[in-house]
C-alpha cells in the first residue's frame, strides 16, 4: 500500500531483469565466441597436419637424396669395407623399393655404377657377393642401368665368376646375365664375349635357379638373330632334354626349352645325332606335343620336323616308334598356324612314299592311311585311320562351336578399377 516501496521494489525488479538479460547476451556471445575458438582450433590442426604431412615427405625425399650422395662417397672414395657396407645398402634400399621408383636412375646418376664393378673381381668374396646383388638391384626394371653396366665392363668380371666353383656367385652371375641380358643393345655384346658357352655348362652343373636363368638367359640371347645359330651347340640338348623332361610341359619354361632344342636340332647336324643318343630324346619332343602348350608344341613339331627333313630315313622309324602319331594329328587341327603346317608337313614325311611337294589338307585321308599301315599293319589299317580321322572330325566341331560361342559373346568394358591396376 505504500507507493514509495511499491516503487522501490518494482524498480528493483526491473532492475534485475535487465541483469538478467545482460547476463543471457554476455552468456550467448561468450558461447559464440568459444565455438569460433573450437573451428578455428580445428582449422589449425587441419592445416597442421597437411604442413607436417608436406614437412615428412620433404624430409624423407631430402634424406633419400643424402642417403644416395653418402653411398656414392662411400662408394667412391672409401675403403673395402665401406664400400661392402655401401653396396648392401643399395641392394636394402632397392630390394623394396616400388615399381615406378626412381631410385635407380638417381643412384646412377650419382656415379654408384662405376665402383660397383672393379669390385666383382675383388679377393674378398664379400665384396663380390655383394656388388653383385647391388648391380642386379640396379639393373632390374631399368633399361638404362642395364646398359650402363655392361658399358662400364661388368660383362668379363661377370664371366670370370661364372668359372668359379663357388655355387651362390655362379647363380647370382647368371641372374644378373639375364637381367642384362633382357635389354637388346647389350645382346651382341653378351654374345660375342664368350657368356653362351658358360651358360650351357651352367645347364648341367648349376643350381635349379642357375638352370632356369640359363635358360631364359640363352632364350633372350636367341633373339640376336645375327648370331643366333653361333649361340648353342650340341652340348646344351641333353641338358635341355633333362630339364624339359622334368618340367610341365605347358609351362612358360617349357616354351623356353622347346625354342633352344628346335634351334640347336636345325642348325646343327652334331645337336641331331645327340638328341638320338640322348635318353628319351625323341620321347620328351613327343610328349611335348602331346601335352605342352601351343607354342611349346610349336617348337617341339619344329624340332621333330628338322630331325625328319634333315635325315628322313633315320629319323622316320624313330619318331614313329614313339608314338607321335596321334598328338601330330592332334595338332593339324588344334594347333597355332604354324604348327598345323609344320605337322601336316611332318606327316607326309612320315609315310611309307611321302610326295615331293608339302601335304594338301584335302588329302589327309591317304596320309593318315598310309601311316595306319605302317603302325597297326595293313589289316587294321583301315579301322585305325577311320577312327582317327573321325577323333579328328570331332575335336575340329568342337573347336568350331567354341570359336562360334566366343564370337556370339558381347563384349564386356573393362572397369576403371581394372584399367588403373594393369
Amino acid at each position: 500500500r505504500n507507493p514509495n516501496l511499491r516503487n522501490h521494489l518494482l524498480g528493483g525488479l526491473k532492475k534485475r531483469e535487465i541483469i538478467m538479460v545482460v547476463e543471457e547476451n554476455q552468456n550467448q556471445i561468450m558461447d559464440s565466441i568459444a565455438g569460433d575458438s573450437a573451428m578455428t582450433a580445428t582449422v589449425s590442426e587441419d592445416e597442421a597436419e597437411e604442413e607436417t604431412t608436406t614437412s615428412t615427405t620433404n624430409t624423407w625425399k631430402n634424406t633419400k637424396e643424402s642417403l644416395i650422395l653418402h653411398l656414392s662417397k662411400k662408394l667412391l672414395h672409401g675403403d673395402l669395407d665401406f664400400r661392402i657396407e655401401a653396396a648392401r645398402e643399395i641392394r636394402k634400399m632397392l630390394r623394396k623399393s616400388p615399381v615406378k621408383s626412381s631410385a635407380r636412375s638417381k643412384l646412377a646418376d650419382a656415379g654408384v655404377i662405376p665402383p660397383l664393378v672393379p669390385m666383382l673381381i675383388s679377393s674378398n668374396i664379400d665384396a663380390r657377393h655383394a656388388s653383385l646383388l647391388a648391380l642386379l638391384n640396379l639393373a632390374v626394371r631399368n633399361e638404362r642401368n642395364k646398359i650402363e653396366i655392361v658399358k662400364a665392363g661388368a660383362l668379363p668380371p661377370l664371366i670370370q665368376i661364372l668359372k668359379l666353383h663357388n655355387a651362390s656367385l655362379r647363380e647370382l652371375a647368371t641372374a644378373a646375365i639375364l637381367t642384362l641380358s633382357a635389354a637388346p643393345a647389350n645382346k651382341a655384346t653378351i654374345i660375342t664375349s664368350g657368356v653362351p658357352p658358360l651358360l650351357v655348362q651352367m645347364l648341367s652343373s648349376g643350381t635349379v635357379q642357375g638352370k632356369v636363368d640359363a635358360v631364359t638367359a640363352l632364350h633372350n640371347l636367341s633373339a640376336c638373330k645375327e648370331y643366333s645359330a653361333s649361340i648353342l651347340d650340341a652340348k646344351a640338348v641333353s641338358p635341355l632334354i633333362h630339364l624339359l623332361k622334368e618340367c610341365k610341359k605347358h609351362s612358360k619354361f617349357a616354351e623356353k626349352a622347346t625354342a633352344l632344342v628346335e634351334m640347336i636340332l636345325s642348325n646343327s647336324e652334331d645337336g641331331r645325332h645327340a638328341i638320338t643318343s640322348c635318353e628319351s630324346g625323341i620321347l620328351t619332343l613327343v610328349e611335348t606335343v602331346e601335352d605342352g602348350s601351343p607354342l611349346s608344341i610349336e617348337h617341339a613339331v619344329g624340332a621333330l620336323l628338322s630331325l625328319c627333313r634333315s635325315n628322313r630315313d633315320k629319323y622316320r622309324k624313330l619318331i614313329l616308334k614313339e608314338g607321335a602319331i596321334p598328338g601330330l594329328l592332334s595338332s593339324t587341327v588344334e594347333g597355332t598356324s604354324k604348327s598345323r603346317d609344320r605337322a601336316r608337313v611332318l606327316l607326309d614325311l612320315l609315310r611309307e612314299t611321302p610326295r615331293e611337294k608339302e601335304m594338301a589338307p584335302l588329302i589327309l585321308e591317304k596320309i593318315v592311311y598310309g601311316i595306319a599301315v605302317q603302325v597297326d599293319g595293313a589289316e587294321k589299317a583301315a579301322s585305325t585311320a577311320k577312327k582317327l580321322l573321325q577323333d579328328m572330325v570331332h575335336r575340329s566341331m568342337e573347336l568350331s562351336m567354341k570359336s562360334i560361342q566366343h564370337k556370339a559373346k558381347p563384349a564386356t568394358t573393362p572397369s576403371i578399377s581394372s584399367k588403373s591396376n594393369s
